[in-house]
Protein backbone atom coordinates (compact mmCIF):
# COMPACT_ATOMS: atom_id res chain seq x y z
CA UNK A 1 0.00 0.00 0.00
CA UNK A 2 1.21 3.53 -0.32
CA UNK A 3 1.26 6.14 2.52
CA UNK A 4 -2.18 7.18 1.80
CA UNK A 5 -3.76 4.11 1.20
CA UNK A 6 -2.22 3.18 4.54
CA UNK A 7 -3.96 6.71 6.04
CA UNK A 8 -6.99 6.04 3.97
CA UNK A 9 -7.56 3.11 5.94
CA UNK A 10 -8.00 4.42 9.17
CA UNK A 11 -11.12 4.09 10.84
CA UNK A 12 -11.45 7.60 12.83
CA UNK A 13 -10.64 11.06 11.76
CA UNK A 14 -10.56 13.91 14.11
CA UNK A 15 -10.65 17.06 12.28
CA UNK A 16 -9.91 20.59 13.41
CA UNK A 17 -12.31 22.94 11.77
CA UNK A 18 -10.49 26.78 11.43
CA UNK A 19 -8.03 26.57 8.32
CA UNK A 20 -8.64 22.93 7.65
CA UNK A 21 -12.59 23.13 6.78
CA UNK A 22 -13.24 26.87 6.40
CA UNK A 23 -11.42 29.92 6.94
CA UNK A 24 -13.94 32.66 8.12
CA UNK A 25 -17.23 32.06 5.76
CA UNK A 26 -15.69 30.35 3.35
CA UNK A 27 -15.58 26.89 2.65
CA UNK A 28 -12.10 25.51 1.59
CA UNK A 29 -11.37 23.70 -1.39
CA UNK A 30 -11.66 19.99 -1.14
CA UNK A 31 -14.03 20.06 1.82
CA UNK A 32 -16.81 18.55 0.67
CA UNK A 33 -15.16 15.55 -1.37
CA UNK A 34 -12.98 14.47 2.09
CA UNK A 35 -16.83 14.95 3.91
CA UNK A 36 -18.42 12.89 1.31
CA UNK A 37 -15.66 9.82 1.30
CA UNK A 38 -15.94 10.01 4.97
CA UNK A 39 -19.44 9.26 4.58
CA UNK A 40 -19.13 7.03 1.24
CA UNK A 41 -16.49 4.58 3.59
CA UNK A 42 -18.30 4.66 6.75
CA UNK A 43 -15.60 6.41 8.33
CA UNK A 44 -15.93 7.57 11.93
CA UNK A 45 -15.41 11.32 12.05
CA UNK A 46 -15.17 14.82 14.69
CA UNK A 47 -14.58 17.78 14.21
CA UNK A 48 -13.11 19.35 17.61
CA UNK A 49 -12.34 22.92 17.36
CA UNK A 50 -10.25 24.85 19.24
CA UNK A 51 -12.50 28.06 18.92
CA UNK A 52 -15.44 28.25 21.51
CA UNK A 53 -17.70 30.80 20.23
CA UNK A 54 -20.26 28.21 18.63
CA UNK A 55 -22.24 25.54 19.99
CA UNK A 56 -22.28 22.56 17.75
CA UNK A 57 -25.73 23.28 16.84
CA UNK A 58 -24.25 26.76 15.40
CA UNK A 59 -21.41 25.02 14.01
CA UNK A 60 -23.22 22.81 12.00
CA UNK A 61 -25.86 25.69 11.03
CA UNK A 62 -22.72 27.75 9.86
CA UNK A 63 -21.18 24.34 7.83
CA UNK A 64 -24.98 24.13 6.42
CA UNK A 65 -24.86 27.69 4.95
CA UNK A 66 -22.49 26.50 2.93
CA UNK A 67 -23.44 23.76 1.38
CA UNK A 68 -22.43 20.94 4.01
CA UNK A 69 -25.42 19.33 6.27
CA UNK A 70 -23.58 17.32 9.06
CA UNK A 71 -24.62 16.52 12.20
CA UNK A 72 -24.50 17.93 15.51
CA UNK A 73 -23.15 14.70 17.22
CA UNK A 74 -20.39 14.92 14.83
CA UNK A 75 -18.67 18.57 16.49
CA UNK A 76 -17.05 19.16 19.81
CA UNK A 77 -15.05 22.37 21.24
CA UNK A 78 -13.19 24.02 23.71
CA UNK A 79 -16.42 25.55 25.45
CA UNK A 80 -17.59 21.96 25.91
CA UNK A 81 -14.38 20.95 27.24
CA UNK A 82 -13.94 23.48 29.51
CA UNK A 83 -17.73 22.73 31.12
CA UNK A 84 -17.07 19.05 31.31
CA UNK A 85 -13.98 20.07 33.35
CA UNK A 86 -14.76 22.36 35.51
CA UNK A 87 -18.26 20.37 36.53
CA UNK A 88 -16.29 17.17 37.49
CA UNK A 89 -14.06 19.68 39.58
CA UNK A 90 -16.28 21.60 41.36
CA UNK A 91 -19.55 20.94 40.78
CA UNK A 92 -22.10 23.68 41.09
CA UNK A 93 -19.28 26.36 40.62
CA UNK A 94 -19.60 29.67 39.30
CA UNK A 95 -17.68 32.07 37.12
CA UNK A 96 -16.89 35.27 35.58
CA UNK A 97 -16.48 34.60 31.93
CA UNK A 98 -14.76 36.34 29.33
CA UNK A 99 -16.50 34.67 26.01
CA UNK A 100 -19.29 34.34 23.37
CA UNK A 101 -22.60 32.59 24.05
CA UNK A 102 -21.31 29.15 22.99
CA UNK A 103 -19.31 29.33 25.64
CA UNK A 104 -21.87 30.65 28.22
CA UNK A 105 -24.53 28.41 27.15
CA UNK A 106 -21.80 25.12 27.57
CA UNK A 107 -21.55 26.22 31.20
CA UNK A 108 -24.98 26.79 32.00
CA UNK A 109 -25.67 23.39 30.53
CA UNK A 110 -23.32 21.70 32.67
CA UNK A 111 -24.39 23.19 36.30
CA UNK A 112 -22.43 26.26 36.33
CA UNK A 113 -23.52 30.05 36.64
CA UNK A 114 -22.41 33.06 36.29
CA UNK A 115 -20.76 35.20 39.24
CA UNK A 116 -18.70 39.18 39.00
CA UNK A 117 -18.35 39.29 42.39
CA UNK A 118 -16.30 35.99 43.69
CA UNK A 119 -16.59 33.23 41.53
CA UNK A 120 -14.59 30.46 41.76
CA UNK A 121 -13.16 30.71 38.61
CA UNK A 122 -11.99 33.15 36.05
CA UNK A 123 -12.71 31.86 32.25
CA UNK A 124 -11.70 33.46 29.11
CA UNK A 125 -12.37 32.57 25.45
CA UNK A 126 -12.58 34.13 22.37
CA UNK A 127 -15.23 37.42 21.99
CA UNK A 128 -16.03 40.28 20.28
CA UNK A 129 -16.43 42.32 22.80
CA UNK A 130 -13.67 41.97 24.61
CA UNK A 131 -12.43 45.28 26.01
CA UNK A 132 -10.02 46.88 29.07
CA UNK A 133 -12.92 46.55 31.35
CA UNK A 134 -13.41 42.95 31.31
CA UNK A 135 -9.30 42.68 31.46
CA UNK A 136 -9.45 45.06 34.74
CA UNK A 137 -12.45 42.81 36.53
CA UNK A 138 -10.54 39.65 35.47
CA UNK A 139 -7.53 40.41 36.98
CA UNK A 140 -9.15 41.69 39.90
CA UNK A 141 -11.30 38.90 40.26
CA UNK A 142 -7.98 36.40 39.65
CA UNK A 143 -6.14 38.26 42.30
CA UNK A 144 -8.76 37.96 44.86
CA UNK A 145 -8.39 33.76 44.36
CA UNK A 146 -10.62 32.85 41.60
CA UNK A 147 -8.56 30.38 39.24
CA UNK A 148 -8.14 31.48 35.97
CA UNK A 149 -9.01 29.46 32.93
CA UNK A 150 -8.39 29.59 29.26
CA UNK A 151 -10.72 27.54 26.65
CA UNK A 152 -7.86 27.30 24.24
CA UNK A 153 -3.95 27.85 23.96
CA UNK A 154 -4.37 29.22 20.00
CA UNK A 155 -2.29 32.91 19.92
CA UNK A 156 -4.06 33.47 16.78
CA UNK A 157 -6.46 32.14 14.12
CA UNK A 158 -7.57 32.42 10.49
CA UNK A 159 -9.98 34.50 9.05
CA UNK A 160 -10.85 35.74 5.92
CA UNK A 161 -8.62 39.15 6.59
CA UNK A 162 -6.13 36.92 7.77
CA UNK A 163 -4.35 35.98 10.92
CA UNK A 164 -6.63 37.58 14.11
CA UNK A 165 -5.82 37.38 17.90
CA UNK A 166 -7.21 33.81 19.60
CA UNK A 167 -7.48 33.10 23.22
CA UNK A 168 -3.83 32.62 24.63
CA UNK A 169 -3.52 36.53 23.25
CA UNK A 170 -6.63 37.23 24.97
CA UNK A 171 -5.70 36.18 28.41
CA UNK A 172 -2.21 36.98 28.20
CA UNK A 173 -2.76 40.36 29.92
CA UNK A 174 -4.80 39.23 32.65
CA UNK A 175 -1.73 36.72 33.33
CA UNK A 176 0.52 39.28 33.23
CA UNK A 177 -1.23 41.54 35.56
CA UNK A 178 -2.11 39.12 38.02
CA UNK A 179 1.24 36.76 37.94
CA UNK A 180 -1.34 33.33 37.39
CA UNK A 181 -0.50 30.94 34.25
CA UNK A 182 -3.82 29.71 33.13
CA UNK A 183 -5.06 26.05 32.59
CA UNK A 184 -5.41 25.69 28.83
CA UNK A 185 -8.43 23.72 28.33
CA UNK A 186 -8.30 22.48 24.46
CA UNK A 187 -5.64 21.11 22.02
CA UNK A 188 -3.77 20.02 22.84
CA UNK A 189 -4.92 19.18 26.19
CA UNK A 190 -5.42 15.44 26.49
CA UNK A 191 -8.44 16.01 27.99
CA UNK A 192 -9.80 17.09 24.60
CA UNK A 193 -7.83 14.41 22.31
CA UNK A 194 -9.33 11.38 25.24
CA UNK A 195 -12.55 13.06 24.71
CA UNK A 196 -12.91 12.67 21.36
CA UNK A 197 -11.42 9.52 21.15
CA UNK A 198 -14.26 7.94 23.28
CA UNK A 199 -16.62 10.09 20.94
CA UNK A 200 -15.44 7.99 18.05
CA UNK A 201 -14.81 4.75 20.03
CA UNK A 202 -11.38 4.21 18.11
CA UNK A 203 -8.60 3.43 19.40
CA UNK A 204 -5.61 5.92 18.98
CA UNK A 205 -3.90 3.88 16.95
CA UNK A 206 -6.91 3.60 14.68
CA UNK A 207 -7.57 7.30 14.40
CA UNK A 208 -5.89 10.22 12.74
CA UNK A 209 -5.60 13.60 13.56
CA UNK A 210 -5.98 16.76 10.84
CA UNK A 211 -5.00 20.16 11.62
CA UNK A 212 -2.90 23.16 10.79
CA UNK A 213 -1.59 24.16 13.58
CA UNK A 214 1.62 22.42 14.94
CA UNK A 215 1.68 23.48 18.21
CA UNK A 216 -1.77 22.31 19.00
CA UNK A 217 -3.27 19.97 16.20
CA UNK A 218 0.06 17.67 15.31
CA UNK A 219 1.46 17.92 18.62
CA UNK A 220 -2.17 16.83 20.55
CA UNK A 221 -2.04 13.91 17.82
CA UNK A 222 1.54 13.03 18.32
CA UNK A 223 1.30 12.79 22.05
CA UNK A 224 -2.22 11.16 21.88
CA UNK A 225 -0.59 8.70 19.82
CA UNK A 226 -2.91 9.36 16.90
CA UNK A 227 -1.23 9.59 12.88
CA UNK A 228 -0.79 12.96 12.34
CA UNK A 229 -2.01 14.90 9.39
CA UNK A 230 -0.86 18.69 8.50
CA UNK A 231 -3.05 20.64 5.93
CA UNK A 232 -1.01 24.03 4.25
CA UNK A 233 -4.29 25.59 4.11
CA UNK A 234 -4.65 27.42 7.44
CA UNK A 235 -1.76 28.94 9.88
CA UNK A 236 1.37 26.76 8.94
CA UNK A 237 3.58 26.93 6.21
CA UNK A 238 5.83 24.00 5.03
CA UNK A 239 8.97 25.90 5.90
CA UNK A 240 7.67 26.15 9.40
CA UNK A 241 7.56 22.70 10.18
CA UNK A 242 11.32 22.82 10.63
CA UNK A 243 10.93 25.12 13.37
CA UNK A 244 9.77 22.04 15.65
CA UNK A 245 11.25 19.27 16.58
CA UNK A 246 9.06 17.25 16.18
CA UNK A 247 6.92 16.08 12.30
CA UNK A 248 3.52 14.72 11.14
CA UNK A 249 3.53 11.98 9.91
CA UNK A 250 1.80 13.37 6.67
CA UNK A 251 2.13 17.31 4.76
CA UNK A 252 -0.83 17.53 2.66
CA UNK A 253 -2.07 20.84 0.72
CA UNK A 254 -5.76 20.24 2.07
CA UNK A 255 -7.66 17.26 3.33
CA UNK A 256 -9.07 17.47 -0.24
CA UNK A 257 -6.01 15.52 -0.82
CA UNK A 258 -7.19 12.88 1.35
CA UNK A 259 -10.04 11.59 -0.17
CA UNK A 260 -10.13 9.00 -2.94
Amino acid sequence: MTNLEILRNKKGFICDMDGVIYRGNTLLPGVKEFVAWLEKNEKRFLFLTNSSERSPKELRQKLARMGLDIGEEHFYTSALATASFLARQMPGCTAYVIGAPGLVNALYDRGITMNDVDPDYVIVGESASYNYEMISKAAQLVMAGARLIATNSDLTGPAESGLVPACRALVAPVELATGKKAYFMGKPNPLMMRTGLQMLGVHSEEAVMVGDRMDTDIIAGTESGLTTVLVLSGCTTRAEVDDYPYRPNYILNGVGDIAE
